[in-house]
């Protein structure tokens, strides 16, 4: 899991929870890598670990802030001697080292501890600070109430003696929230361009307030997915308010529809974005973990803005994974008639970036969309997946498949119509043919594509394999889906990629795109 991402001294940190004795969930504590471009990383020496009363079993996840004297600080929940969970400070041993190798503990510590009404086993995650107009520090630490998952405000004036507020951020019938994150993005027509990260420092700046808004994001602990709202925030009240086009529920919004948890963004003043991380964990048994020796990713790094509309979040990888492009290849203007495919040739897909445009000829032929699916895109992509023939659609790729396709994983999209002028775009990564192995979890994946697919008719799809992940960026980044998969034959050279269409109405490749990646630097050992 993700604790604390920020850029300091020309350096980007990525702390992360890592257990040192192996690959299964235990002994948890604060790995640190560093990169100059998010893409190629070297490991340090783990940043913190369980050593006082405080954490002794357990260093848990958090955040970084960076102070307005330019000093970085660590909040993290430790799991002290009887089980409770405590917030924690950490700070650098040694500013002069870019590397931030060594962290201090101070004796103050607990400096948040569950009061009367917390529940001890259920308090963990504070976010990164902001610093308010009144002159205190706010934060969030995830916590619950029975069925009622709640962000619980702290405020402080010196970072040190920290105070419950007398209402929470704001709360759901959800369950636990893990993981939250709030952060403030900015709004198209303001004075920013809108796609600009907005950092979390800014929040004290009141003529700020009618250029952002602001987004919280919390891991449901009960479903594992990452949800999402954009909302305003009252500085003076302390409240968040969720605006009313996002709905406040484990239906709403989420960062990604597949395999992707307990996320964290970060303000990159280099850059002037906003970068977010997610956890992608493994699907297959715990034997293959042991024996590979790792278990579980972080996915490609994401840049994460508003959208024009102000209806949703947009994610798109990184520009820096451009840097790995190697061998080119593409394909143009190929029609694909129903129940056809054909195979993309000339590079190695296993380690790949595609980027694919279809156009639809027509949509008379799109399948009749029950309302009651509305709240269930996975379920109706298991209903309806890509060996369902269908209207318009299924059409997309089928990738690391074997040459006698047995084994093959398939991103795609399907159009619904609500009336005769209306369409739903639904986008399913189905990997229920991933694998030979009986005993790995493939679920399939799906979200909702918000576009106007009766004045377009068109629709673009990009996906980065790499071996076992699958990351999917639907409509420019509108719907994010990453799946695990554990091909048996479908390894190395024997990968190959394929379009596929499996709908009665004919499609057409405007453009595909397709570069081997090659690879990066992935925490090799810093030379001290």
């Amino acid at each position: 899991m993700d604790a604390g991402p920020m850029y300091y001294k020309g350096l980007y940190h990525l702390f992360y929870q890592y257990n040192p004795r192996g690959a299964v969930w235990g002994n948890i504590i604060w790995a640190h890598s560093v990169s100059t471009d998010l893409i190629h990383w070297v490991a340090l020496q783990p940043a913190i670990y369980p050593t006082r009363p405080f954490d002794v079993n357990g260093c848990w996840s958090g955040s970084a802030t960076l102070l307005p004297n330019d000093v970085p600080i660590i909040m993290y929940t430790g799991i002290d001697p009887d089980k409770n969970q405590v917030q924690n400070v950490a700070y650098p041993a040694n500013l002069s080292d870019p590397f931030l190798r060594e962290w201090v503990k101070p004796e103050y510590n607990p400096i948040i501890t569950p009061d009367h009404g917390i529940n001890v086993s259920a308090f963990r995650d504070p976010t990164t600070a902001w610093y308010g107009p009144d002159g205190h520090w706010r934060l969030v630490v995830g916590t619950k109430e029975n069925m009622r998952g709640i962000a619980a405000l702290y405020r402080s004036r010196d970072f040190k003696k920290w105070v419950k507020a007398r209402h929470s951020l704001h709360a759901g019938l959800t369950g636990m929230w893990e993981c939250p994150d709030f952060f403030p993005v900015a709004v198209v027509g303001g004075s920013r361009h809108h796609q600009r990260g907005v950092d979390t420092a800014e929040l004290h700046d009141r003529a700020l307030a009618e250029d952002v808004k602001y987004v919280l994001k919390v891991s449901l602990e009960l479903t594992r997915y990452d949800y999402y709202t954009v909302g305003t925030y009252n500085h003076d009240k302390e409240r968040y308010t969720p605006d009313p086009a996002f709905p406040d529920n484990d239906y709403g919004l989420r960062y990604d529809y597949g395999d992707f948890y307990a996320s964290k963004s970060f303000f990159d003043p280099a850059k002037k974005r906003r970068v977010l991380w997610g956890w992608a964990n493994e699907s297959d048994t715990v034997t293959d973990d042991r024996h590979k020796g790792w278990a579980g990713i972080q996915a490609i790094p994401r840049k994460i803005f508003l959208s024009r509309s102000g209806r949703q979040l947009i994610q798109w990888p990184v520009e820096e994974v451009k840097s790995l492009r190697s061998k080119h290849i593409n394909v143009s203007n190929k029609a694909v008639k129903g129940g056809e495919y054909f195979e993309v040739t000339g590079f190695k897909s296993v380690q790949s970036d595609v980027e694919a445009a279809f156009s639809i000829r027509n949509l008379d032929k799109a399948e009749k969309f029950d309302p009651s699916w509305r709240t269930d895109a996975q379920g109706l992509c298991k209903k309806f997946n890509s060996h369902v023939k269908g209207g318009v659609g299924p059409f997309g790729l089928w990738l690391l498949a074997s040459d006698d396709l047995e084994e093959r994983t398939a991103v795609f999209f399907r159009v619904f119509k609500t009336n005769d002028t209306n369409y739903v775009v639904l986008m399913c990564n189905d990997p229920t043919r991933s694998s030979y192995e009986s005993q790995i979890y493939r679920p399939t994946f799906a979200g909702f594509v918000n576009v106007d697919i009766a004045k377009t008719k068109k629709i673009a799809l990009r996906t980065l394999i790499d071996h076992s992940v699958v990351e999917s960026f639907g409509a420019g980044g509108k719907t994010c889906i990453l799946t695990r998969v554990y091909p048996r034959k479908a390894i190395g050279d024997d990968a190959h990629l394929f379009v596929f269409n499996n709908g009665e109405s004919d499609i057409k490749v405007t453009n595909l795109h397709a570069w081997e990646m090659k690879t990066p630097t992935m925490n090799k050992l810093l030379e001290q």
